[in-house]
């Protein structure tokens, strides 16, 4: 079976349609499990970023695997939720954001397919990160659902498990950030890789560090996700009952070798 949608599902994000299926994907990276549900009679694979058990830290995920499982699949066009803390006083908790561009602040995670184990140098063009395709249609699917959703922000990628601290969020906002979380560099960069069209939405769940006077809690994160994940799913539901190609979109020749 050939699939061309999947959704990653970040934290508080692991149900979504009828659950048809599992799937076990060997792959050159790991063996990846993952559900294939459907939607309106449309297949859509289903990816639980942390597993399904939220069992697996950032910092430990198999990006890799995960991204090269869902191309083995037939994956063209993948929606990714990721819990996201805000840099930018207009986006509160409970809000959800489109990522148009991001940072890096990651270390020593794989974070390529071109390691040049085949004598082979390869780059990949990151002028537009997310596939501004996907972007525009997951927000007039948005406007059309009657659901807010704020566009062109900008995801700075921290290593954690552990949150930033004020200075570190200070600079961010120097550095034109208007959201911070740890899980969508290097999944973006990789789903560029590999020519598949890639687009996030930020589920804020708290201000970052230092933005408001009060304390980061685990239940202000928890109230945040119940307000905010189920209308992110079902955009990313509505917007794949949809065909998709891509045709005319540069994702898939992001890829240049010299």
């Amino acid at each position: 079976m050939s699939l061309h949608k999947a959704i990653i599902g970040g934290t508080g994000v692991y149900e979504s349609g009828t659950p048809e299926r599992v799937e076990r994907v060997s792959t050159p990276y790991g063996t990846v499990e993952l559900d294939v549900v459907r939607h309106h009679g449309e297949e859509i694979a289903f990816l639980a970023r942390h597993g399904k058990g939220h069992s697996v830290p950032p910092h430990r995920i198999n990006y890799r695997a995960n991204l090269k499982a869902l191309q083995q699949l037939g994956v063209t066009h993948i929606l990714a939720t990721a819990a996201v803390g805000s840099l930018n006083p207009e986006f509160r908790p409970g809000d959800l954001v489109l990522v148009s561009d991001f940072l890096d602040g990651t270390r020593g995670r794989p974070s390529t397919f071109f390691d040049g184990e085949h004598g082979e140098v390869r780059h990949v063009n990151l002028e537009e990160p997310y596939c501004p395709r996907l972007n525009s249609r997951f927000a007039e699917t948005a406007e059309a659902l009657g659901i807010p959703v704020h566009g062109r922000g900008v995801y700075v990628c921290t290593e954690g498990p552990r949150f930033e601290t004020p200075a570190e969020i200070r600079m961010f906002r120097q550095w034109g950030a208007s959201l911070v979380g740890m899980t969508n560099v290097p999944e973006v960069v990789l789903a560029k890789e590999l020519g598949l069209c890639y687009a996030a939405v930020g589920l804020v769940v708290n201000m970052a560090s230092g933005m408001e006077s009060t304390p980061i809690t685990l239940e202000e994160i928890r109230q945040a996700l119940e307000g905010c994940r189920d209308r992110a799913t079902r955009i990313c539901l509505e917007l794949f009952r949809a065909p998709q190609d891509q045709q005319h979109c540069a994702c898939a020749h992001a890829v240049m070798g010299l």
